[in-house]
């Protein structure tokens, strides 16, 4: 006699797969749990089948990986960017910040540089454009990428591996540290201890990001508006970064100093980066 229940599946029939439903699974693992919950056997599991039947679809985790990033990319809209060389790069470097921050578990994939959507590359383009069209070459305009890149991530993961530790223990060894330190010892650090972990979780990203960019574009240069209105290169003024009048080459000093270590001391860098400085 029939029923108006639903049909039973016939057993030991394979649920039936796709690859939306197994990417549209992983993402809401990596979304809710993180990057280190999410295993093939565990979204098998999550869907009703059997760990080999995902590799019909997918080679491995890292190509799953891969593909979720870029199913992720082609949902982000990309918007119009301010067509100022630096508000283009300043926009653009915050709103990579904020996309990351959003997918917290994308920082520690693309964090190895192996894995990468390529659908989300648009933006390091106009980074790199961006610096390019004011003047920088494609060399330098990639160690203006590389610096921001490096500032991104390791905010992020730094904020990640705070906020799990926090939520295991309630508090960072740092912050314990900083309370036992004496004005006698460390008056500076003393002085703001009682206050270390508010100032350590304040959003300041968009201010960090405009600062290394205006260390990173320095204002002698011409952008690629300025060459085509004037139909030629306009001459490039030879003057030190102390003469520009809107760079203070002390935050120029104190950033590469901080930042970019492999360059060698502010003073050794300033000078490769600025000819004008040998003579």
């Amino acid at each position: 006699m029939p029923t108006d229940g639903p049909r039973r599946r016939g057993a030991g029939r394979p649920p039936r797969l796709s690859l939306e439903a197994i990417i549209e699974t992983a993402t809401r693992i990596l979304q809710d749990e993180g990057l280190e919950r999410l295993s093939m056997r565990r979204l098998a599991h999550e869907l009703g089948a059997a760990p080999m039947a995902l590799y019909h679809h997918v080679r491995d985790r890292d190509d799953l990986l891969v593909r979720v990033m870029e199913s992720q990319a082609r949902t982000i809209a990309r918007p119009d960017l301010p067509a100022e060389p630096r508000e283009r790069l300043i926009t653009a470097s915050i709103l990579l910040y904020d996309l990351l921050a959003e997918r917290p578990w994308t920082v520690e994939v693309l964090a190895s540089d192996n894995l990468i959507g390529p659908s989300a590359l648009w933006i390091v383009e106009e980074m790199l454009d961006a610096a390019v069209d004011h003047g920088h070459s494609t060399d330098d305009a990639h160690l203006v990428y590389r610096t921001i890149w490096y500032y991104i991530v390791g905010n992020l993961l730094i904020r990640g591996t705070d906020t799990r530790r926090r939520d295991r223990a309630g508090t960072a060894h740092r912050d314990e540290v900083a309370a036992d330190l004496t004005t006698a010892t460390h008056p500076r650090l003393a002085s703001i201890a009682d206050r270390w972990a508010e100032l350590n979780a304040r959003e300041t990203h968009k201010q960090a990001l405009t600062a290394i960019v205006d260390g990173l574009l320095p204002a002698r240069f011409a952008t690629k508006s300025q060459r085509t209105a004037a139909g030629t290169a306009p001459a490039v003024t030879r003057k030190r970064p102390d003469q520009q009048g809107n760079v203070d080459p002390s935050r120029l000093d104190l950033f590469v100093s901080l930042c970019i270590p492999p360059y060698g001391s502010a003073a050794e860098f300033s000078v490769s980066w600025y000819p004008a400085l040998r003579t």
